[in-house]
């Protein structure tokens, strides 16, 4: 995998609420996110994750989920997103323990105008149910306002609701509670229309959560995290019904070989292309309880099978060569000369950058969309203690040479301009590499 080689070091741009970024992973860096659900509405992307925030003193339980609202992202593109803000929070939901902290999982579907918002907590009333339950939220647009139900769903006791409607009109709950459950939903979507029923063919050993159900070629897949071994790895099954019986069929991701413990996601499908959307303790490399979402590529054998994603820190989407390029977010590295660091340990928010240590050193980062008009210049924002020469190249390490950078000596982090001395149209992956045995920084690249 290709975090392998840098165990804690996993994200891109600075996200700003209501301001886009580019899409690469996580590809929201402006807090933490986890267990992304991921769905099209009128040809756009909308995730709806949960929000991981650190405790505090009177605010949730130290060293574990702390979790107080939703907020919804979207993107036309898969490479620009929009947080649209706080859509559901626990003090405002009339059934809800206010001082909980514990908005897991959530779903939301569109069904006759609306949007219908899921999303487990811990009720006030714990007379009648001990743990956790399931409410609804409904709006007329996906990023809300959201209107909570004044009750959750009766009859479902467990977390990470997910709905299916299937091809004949009929909506299914999934959530877990050590097993993993299923229902009918009726016609307003806020009531079981069916007694739970346990999805009993899947693995008895280690944890089991997380469900999101689709359906593909009339195979319905149920994709949940398991515990098979210490970590979540996600898994998948297939029936011919909603509700089974489910055969287990394969892993889809491999647990996080640097030891985060959950994993949760959802899967897309986008002008006939697949996507597996995901998370990881990228910005919190030593706190596994603060997360943050990513998407890679998904692919599907001729059988179905569902073909096993290796994590990647590109992720998907194409990046305007005119937008900063995050070079730490790479697709290639050189085997030695080079290493990716936070630009500062203290607010891992602030992203981070490429060191070249040597002349061995480069990285390449693929994607990068040139346009067709030309461009004259490159900026770089570099730090060089003693100074360095920076190569700028197309489509491989030896490949056509767009620019050579005179990196002056310095401290501090400054900006380099140069011009391109050989502009190349169209799509192309991006190789930098050094040309001096001192080390030089890079945070991105731009061009004008």
């Amino acid at each position: 995998m290709l975090y392998l080689k840098l165990p804690y070091l996993l994200s891109g741009l600075a996200f700003l609420l209501g301001s886009a970024a580019q899409a690469q992973n996580p590809f929201i860096t402006n807090q933490f996110t986890a267990d992304p659900t991921a769905r099209v509405f009128n040809g756009r992307v909308y995730v709806y994750p949960s929000h991981d925030i650190p405790a505090a003193p009177g605010r949730g339980r130290a060293g574990w989920f702390v979790m107080e609202d939703y907020h919804v992202f979207s993107s036309a593109n898969l490479t620009d997103w929009t947080d649209h803000g706080v859509i559901v929070t626990q003090n405002k939901v009339p059934w809800v323990k206010p001082n909980s902290y514990s908005m897991w999982a959530p779903d939301c579907i569109a069904r006759n105008g609306k949007y219908y918002f899921y999303f487990p907590t811990t009720p006030k009333d714990t007379t009648s149910i001990k743990g956790f339950t399931v409410g609804v939220a409904v709006a007329d647009k996906p990023t809300g306002p959201f209107v909570p139900e004044p009750q959750p769903i009766k009859g479902v006791r467990g977390i990470d609701p997910n709905v299916l409607i299937d091809k004949d009109g009929q909506a299914y709950l999934y959530w877990s509670q050590g097993e993993i459950y299923a229902a009918k939903l009726k016609p307003n979507m806020l009531e079981l229309a069916s007694e739970p029923v346990t999805l009993g063919e899947l693995p008895t050993k280690g944890l089991k959560e997380g469900p999101y159900v689709f359906e593909r070629k009339g195979i319905y897949y149920l994709t949940y995290p398991h515990v098979e071994n210490k970590t979540e790895r996600l898994e998948y099954a297939t029936s011919t019904s909603p509700l089974g019986p489910f055969t287990v069929k394969g892993v889809i991701m491999d647990e996080s070989p640097t030891g985060c413990w959950t994993n949760h996601h959802s899967l897309l499908e986008l002008k006939n292309q697949w996507y597996l959307f995901y998370h990881h303790n990228d910005l919190s490399p030593n706190f596994d309880k603060n997360r943050s979402v990513r998407m890679d590529s998904l692919f599907f054998e001729p059988d179905g099978a569902i073909r096993k994603v290796v994590p990647t820190l590109r992720g998907v989407g194409l990046t305007d060569a005119r937008q900063k390029i995050q070079l730490d977010r790479y697709s290639r590295l050189s085997s030695r000369g080079v290493s990716i660091a936070f630009l500062d340990t203290a607010n891992t928010f602030q992203g981070w950058k490429t060191v070249l240590a040597d002349n061995q050193g480069w990285v390449q980062y693929n994607g990068v969309a040139f346009g067709k008009q030309a461009l004259k210049t490159v900026t770089l924002r570099v730090q060089a203690a003693a100074g360095a020469t920076v190569q700028l190249r197309t489509d491989g390490v030896t490949g056509p040479m767009l620019a050579q950078v005179t990196v002056p000596k310095g401290s501090q982090w400054q900006e380099v301009k140069a011009p391109v001395s050989a502009f190349k149209p169209g799509t192309h992956a991006l190789v930098v590499s050094s040309k001096t045995n001192t080390p030089v920084a890079i945070d991105w690249v731009k061009f004008d």
